[in-house]
């Protein structure tokens, strides 16, 4: 998600900035647009290319933008002067150099001691070095937006992927049902450029019909590793033998192997859906609507009494996937579960020290587990 900070507009200084290089390109064109004078024609906006090759043409970019800023607009109108995809301001050789230095300190001057009120000035630029002295004096002058990535492996990227995807799919009047979203959330991960992708493709195939349903992300939005492995848990979860068991075939036929299903999605869907209904019983926790109440529910909880649960590389409970299991727990009894964790440990075990095939081996976990219904 973006944070901005706001300054009047009368300092005519913006900055989009972020490594999520398709928001940024997205906000700093559609900001140019706005921000160029109507009627103004070709010499209302003055662009200069901040992708340089190397260090001495990035300062000679950065020397152009100065000159740029220090020429009044023809016919005395006004211009934006945009420095378009600079990659100099990270922490890396050129951007350290002594030349970019130089001319980066003689662009902050000018932009700290003000320039015409007949210019604008834009810059955007992705992997930016946050310690470093312009992009603190970009903080404090500029009408500054920040777009970075969600990484995944963090805690809580999936509640802001998931209102990410809210908003824009507002936009288009797209209706999602839960399953959907979180569907949807999964397979896009994140990746702002591969959300617009794939909801202009749902968009355009829905027509009219603005309702988002699982089957619908399914046929449109591209199914990686990521995403069957989702499905399989899914299925699992909703204890649909027949579509577990044509997913387990279907990675088995992309090459993955026996163990990585066991232990990538059989062991941890179950393991999850044990412990989200040892919790619910434990503590009296009522069944979730969704992944994220659960989440707000665990962390009321006291430390002891979380402390046991699977964290992620942050140290992190992994609440997301504990909440998705706490919507379907109730599917199963608790005895059940931890005979399928049995079975898990002797399919893994067979795996590895015998020869028995493996789709045989993992279709008798999976039946263990939903051969019985609950009652």
């Amino acid at each position: 998600m973006p944070k901005t900070k706001t300054k009047a507009a009368s300092a005519k200084l913006y900055a989009v900035v972020g490594s999520d290089e398709a928001e940024v390109k997205r906000v700093a064109t559609e900001l140019a647009t706005n921000l160029t004078p109507a009627g103004a024609g070709d010499f209302g906006l003055e662009v200069i290319d901040g992708a340089a090759d190397n260090a001495e043409q990035a300062a000679a970019r950065i020397r152009s933008a100065i000159e740029a800023l220090q020429t009044l607009p023809f016919f005395g109108s006004t211009k934006v002067v945009w420095l378009k995809n600079a990659n100099f301001l990270s922490d890396d050789p050129k951007a350290r150099s002594a030349a970019v230095q130089s001319a980066l300190e003689q662009l902050s001057e000018l932009l700290d001691r003000g320039f015409g009120s007949e210019v604008t000035f834009l810059i955007s630029a992705t992997e930016v070095d946050k310690r470093r002295g312009f992009y603190k004096m970009l903080v404090k002058r500029a009408e500054l937006q920040v777009f970075d990535r969600l990484d995944s492996g963090r805690a809580g990227w999936e509640e802001e992927a998931t209102e990410i995807v809210r908003l824009r799919a507002k936009k288009r009047k797209l209706q999602f049902d839960d399953d959907a979203l979180d569907l949807f959330v999964l397979l896009t991960g994140g990746d702002t450029r591969q959300i617009e992708n794939e909801l202009e493709k749902i968009d355009t195939f829905l027509g009219n019909d603005r309702a988002v349903h699982v089957d619908v992300v399914r046929e449109i939005v591209p199914l990686s590793r990521a995403g069957i492995i989702f499905e399989v848990s899914n299925a699992l979860a909703m204890r649909d033998l027949e579509l577990a068991l044509t997913l387990v075939r279907r990675l088995l036929d992309q090459g993955e192997s026996a163990i990585g299903i066991l232990l990538a999605a059989i062991v941890p869907t179950i393991r999850n859906l044990l412990l989200a209904k040892d919790l619910m019983e434990r503590h009296r926790l009522p069944r979730p609507h969704s992944p994220f109440q659960f989440i707000s529910a665990i962390n009321r909880l006291p430390a002891k009494a979380t402390e046991h649960l699977p964290r992620k590389k942050d140290g992190s409970i992994n609440a997301y996937a504990l909440g998705i299991a706490a919507q379907h727990a109730h599917h199963f009894e608790t005895n059940q579960l931890i005979d399928a964790m049995r079975a898990c440990l002797e399919a893994n075990r067979q795996l590895v020290t015998t020869q028995l095939d493996h789709e045989l081996i993992l279709t008798e976990v999976v039946v263990k587990l939903l051969g019985k219904q609950k009652l």
